[in-house]
């Protein structure tokens, strides 16, 4: 459970920087550049995500059970992904309605993610990690409102076109095998 921890720390911890920190990121960018930033940040998130990534799959078999979810839980969970990788696709993109709309889609997608998997998973591995990402999206929404980060303007429709194919073709790879691959567990249970 430790490296799990660790990797959520240092994984979240990084990506909270302009949450507790937004002066010392700023600072870092002045003095650095912003290409030594993001090659530090992503190196760090790469850390964590390896260790969050180990550290889940060391500990998932044998996770404490605290509740077992209903089976209609796992099946809204189905429903809620598509929505999930459509936003953090438009994320990405240059910004359509989708993104105007939500102002943070990256952050919405995470909130879904997490939830659905919350929603679909009663153990305390699964609780650590989701709960986790769903307590720092909704931070970060937070202090982005109060920065005053309204988001992009709307931009044209076809962002949101293709925003909505690559999420859907990402939801078909995943569901057809690749949560199984990278996870060890099909997105759908026979």
């Amino acid at each position: 459970m430790a490296i799990l921890i660790l990797g959520l720390i240092i994984f979240l911890g990084v990506h909270s920087v302009r949450i507790v920190a937004p002066d010392f990121r700023d600072r870092q960018i002045a003095a650095r550049g912003p290409g030594a930033w993001r090659g530090i940040f992503s190196l760090v998130s790469l850390i964590g995500f390896v260790l969050i990534v180990w550290g889940y799959w060391l500990v998932w078999p044998t996770a404490p059970i605290l509740y077992e979810p209903p089976v209609w839980m796992k099946h809204l969970n189905i429903v809620l992904m598509p929505f999930a990788l459509i936003f953090v696709v438009a994320s990405q993109l240059p910004a359509g309605r989708i993104k105007a709309t939500l102002k943070h889609p990256m952050l919405v997608g995470v909130k879904i993610w997490a939830l659905g998997h919350l929603l679909a998973n009663g153990d305390l591995a699964a609780l650590l990690l989701f709960g986790s990402f769903l307590a720092w999206a909704v931070a970060d929404r937070i202090a982005a409102r109060k920065r005053g980060d309204s988001g992009p303007a709307p931009g044209p429709v076809k962002w949101d076109g293709f925003a909505v194919a690559i999420g859907l073709g990402l939801y078909l790879l995943f569901v057809w095998r690749l949560h199984l691959w990278l996870f060890g567990v099909p997105a759908i249970a026979a």
